[in-house]
């Protein structure tokens, strides 16, 4: 579905709510809108260095956090921005399991306008859930 920024919630951070009929769904507008948060322009990110993101938690939100986290770690560690194209997330034994496949490649300045240096993923009105017809994210990321 999508994502907008949210204007009045966070004064020195940047706040979003992502969308999407799916649990997947609203996981990759979410990821979109952190990756959209650090870049200016997502069409800039080529996808020339492909990563599989495996990850699992007991709660479905905190999933959602640590895939963004992911996102935020690679940035800051590999100076890696990462676009995820696919995701699978799945339920087994009280636990939720996430696979994802993500492309892109070194950050560089020259091609990718830097708009904001996000830190890390807040747990500061961290939500994620299920109305009737869609799945909903608020998120608001320290920058």
């Amino acid at each position: 579905m999508g994502y907008h920024y949210l204007e009045d919630v966070a004064t020195a951070d940047i706040a979003f709510e992502a969308t999407g009929e799916t649990v997947e769904q609203v996981f990759v507008a979410a990821a979109e809108a952190t990756m959209n948060v650090m870049v200016e322009e997502l069409r800039s990110i080529e996808g020339r260095v492909e990563k599989r993101i495996e990850l699992e938690n007991r709660d479905l939100d905190m999933l959602l956090f640590d895939l963004l986290q992911e996102l935020v770690y690679y940035k800051d560690a590999q100076q890696l921005l990462l676009r995820v194209r696919e995701i699978a997330i799945a339920e087994r034994d009280g636990t939720y399991l996430l696979s994802a496949r993500a492309a892109g490649e070194k950050l560089d300045p020259e091609r990718h306008e830097q708009r904001a240096d996000v830190k890390a993923v807040t747990l500061h009105q961290f939500t994620l859930q299920k109305t009737d017809a869609l799945w909903k994210a608020l998120v608001i990321l320290d920058i």
